[in-house]
C-alpha cells in the first residue's frame, strides 16, 4: 500500500477491501467487564466473547475470508474418501510451496503431535530459531528438549534489528556439538516467530540453516503458519528480494525445507493445516498417524468447505496488498502508541502489536506475571481481549520453580481485514489513560493451574484490591455512565 500517492496527508495505512458483511459489538460497561475477567479467573482465554468488545487475542481462526473464499465453500466435495476437494487442495499447497506430497490436519498443533510422534524420542534435542507453546508442549510430551538458537537481539525489545527471528549460528553449531546428532532428529525454523513478538527470519538466515543441516545429514522443518508475514517483511526489507514476486520468494523458503507444515487457521484464512513435503520418506513415515489422530487422508479432521476456502486463501497470500494491510496496520498502531511514551516491542512484526509489560509495569515482580496482569488491566478499561505472551505462557521448571520467560509482552493480534482505524485510535487513548494510571496496577497469583499448556485454562486471582481501585479511578475520571 505504500505506492499510493497522498496530496496533503501523512502515509497510514489504507485497506484494499471494503466491508460487505459486519458483525455488531458490544462494549460492556465498566463494572461487567470487571465481574467478567473475574468470572474468567483473570484469564482472557477464559472470557465469554458476548463480553469482549474488540477480540484482540489471536489470529488464528480469526481473520477475515474474502468473497472468493466464501463462494468456493459452495463447490466443496463432502465424499469422506477420495473428496475432489481434498486433490484440489493438495495441488494447490503443493503449486504453492514447490513440493510434492500433502497430508491434511486439522491444525497447525496437530502437525505439531504427529511430528513429535514420529521422530521425536527421549533424550532427542530439538534446536529452533524460537520455541512455540504447543511446539514445546509436543516435544516435551515424547520425552524431548527444546534448545533456543535465537540472536541476543531477538529478546531486546526495544531494537533496530528487522530480523530478529534469525538463527545464530554459533548457538546452533554449539548445541549440535554439544548433544551429537544422533540425538538431533531435526532442526526446527519458525516463520514470523511468534513468542519474541512476530518477528520474522530472513532469507539469508533460512538458507544459512538450510546449507548448515545438509551438510551435516540433518533436516529442516519450517512452522509457516506465519509465513504471510514473514513474506511480506522479507520483500520489504531484504533488499535484493524488492522486486522479486512472491510466489518465487515462497518457493526458495520451501526449498530450504524438507517438511513444512502450517495452520491454515493463520495462514490461508480458514480453519486447517497440513504438510507440505519434499520427500516421499517423510510423507511415509508420517501419513499413518493422520486416520489414526485426525482423520482418513482426505480430509485430516478439516471440513471440506475450510478446505476449499483453504485453496483460495493460500493462493491469496501471493497478493501483496493483502499481506501488507496486517504488518502496515500493526506499524501505524506502534506509532501512535510510540507517540504516548507506552513501552512497545521494536520493530513492529506481524501478528500483532507487543506491548513490553515488564516496562509498563516495573512494579510487578515476575513471580506475579506482569504480562497477565496488563492483559487483565487492558480488558478491565477497554473490553479489549489481548493475550499473555510471558511467563504464564511457560512451563514450571522441573523443581517446580517458575521458567520466567526472556520477555513479558502483551500481544494485541490484528486478525487481517477485520479492524478499523478508528478500533486501533480507540485502544490506544484507552491505554494511554491505563499508563498514566499504571501504578494502581497489582499481580496475579494461580489459584488453579495445570500442568500443561496452563496460559489456556489456568485461573488465577488478583493480589489485593487492585482492581476495584482501578475501575474506581475510571469512574471518578469518567464518570459513571461512561462505557
Amino acid at each position: 500500500m505504500s505506492h499510493i500517492a497522498r496530496f496533503k496527508v501523512a502515509p497510514f495505512p489504507l485497506e484494499m477491501h471494503k466491508a460487505r458483511i459486519v458483525q455488531k459489538i458490544n462494549l460492556l460497561p465498566i463494572k461487567e467487564r470487571l465481574k467478567a475477567i473475574q468470572e474468567a479467573g483473570n484469564n482472557t482465554f477464559l472470557l465469554r466473547n458476548r463480553d469482549v468488545f474488540l477480540d484482540m487475542l489471536t489470529d488464528s481462526g480469526t481473520n477475515a475470508m474474502s468473497n472468493e473464499q466464501i463462494a468456493a465453500m459452495s463447490i466443496a466435495d463432502d465424499a469422506y474418501a477420495g473428496s475432489e476437494t481434498f486433490y484440489r487442495l493438495e495441488n494447490t499447497v503443493n503449486h504453492f510451496f514447490g513440493t510434492k506430497f500433502f497430508l491434511p490436519a486439522h491444525q497447525g498443533r496437530a502437525c505439531e503431535h504427529i511430528l513429535a510422534k514420529t521422530y521425536v524420542k527421549p533424550g532427542d534435542v530439538i534446536p529452533m530459531n524460537y520455541h512455540f507453546t504447543t511446539t514445546k508442549a509436543h516435544i516435551m510430551e515424547c520425552g524431548g528438549l527444546v534448545e533456543e538458537c535465537f540472536l541476543d537481539e531477538a529478546v531486546k525489545t526495544t531494537s533496530n534489528c528487522l530480523f530478529k527471528g534469525d538463527m545464530d549460528m554459533d548457538k546452533l553449531k554449539a548445541i549440535i556439538n554439544k548433544v551429537g546428532k544422533d540425538h538431533i532428529p531435526f532442526i526446527r525454523i519458525e516463520l514470523g516467530t511468534n513468542l519474541i513478538g512476530g518477528q520474522p527470519i530472513s532469507m539469508r538466515s533460512i538458507k544459512e540453516v538450510s546449507a548448515f543441516a545438509k551438510k551435516e545429514g540433518l533436516f529442516v522443518v519450517t512452522d509457516a503458519s506465519l509465513l504471510a508475514d514473514n513474506l511480506y517483511f522479507i520483500k520489504a526489507r531484504e533488499k535484493e528480494y524488492k522486486d522479486v514476486d512472491t510466489l518465487t520468494i515462497v518457493r526458495e523458503i520451501a526449498a530450504c525445507s524438507d517438511i513444512i507444515y502450517f495452520s491454515a487457521r493463520k495462514l490461508g484464512c480458514a480453519r486447517g493445516g497440513g504438510f507440505a513435503i519434499r520427500d516421499k520418506r517423510f510423507f511415509d513415515d508420517m501419513k499413518a498417524l493422520v486416520p489414526l489422530f485426525e482423520g482418513f487422508l482426505t480430509y485430516g479432521g478439516m471440513s471440506v468447505r475450510e478446505m476449499e476456502a483453504m485453496s483460495v486463501g493460500i493462493m491469496e497470500t501471493l497478493d501483496m496488498d493483502m499481506i501488507s494491510q496486517g504488518p502496515e496496520f500493526i506499524s501505524e498502531f506502534a506509532t501512535m502508541l510510540q507517540k504516548e511514551g507506552i513501552p512497545i516491542v521494536t520493530p513492529a512484526g506481524g501478528l500483532g502489536l507487543h506491548i513490553n509489560a515488564r516496562e509498563f509495569l516495573p512494579h510487578i515482580k515476575d513471580e506475579e506475571y506482569p504480562a497477565g496482569v496488563l492483559a487483565t488491566a487492558i480488558y478491565i478499561v477497554s473490553g479489549v481481549r489481548g493475550m499473555e505472551r510471558g511467563t504464564i505462557s511457560e512451563a514450571r521448571n522441573p523443581d517446580g520453580s517458575e521458567h520466567i520467560a526472556s520477555v513479558e509482552l502483551v500481544r494485541l493480534a490484528l486478525p487481517r481485514r477485520v479492524f478499523t482505524l478508528s478500533h486501533i485510535t480507540f485502544l490506544t487513548d484507552r491505554l494511554a489513560w491505563l499508563y498514566k494510571n499504571r501504578d494502581l496496577i497489582g499481580g496475579l497469583k494461580f489459584t488453579e493451574e495445570p500442568k500443561v499448556l496452563r496460559f489456556f485454562i489456568g485461573r488465577l486471582g488478583e493480589i489485593g484490591d487492585w482492581q476495584e481501585r482501578l475501575m474506581a479511578k475510571f469512574i471518578e475520571d469518567f464518570g459513571e455512565d461512561a462505557l
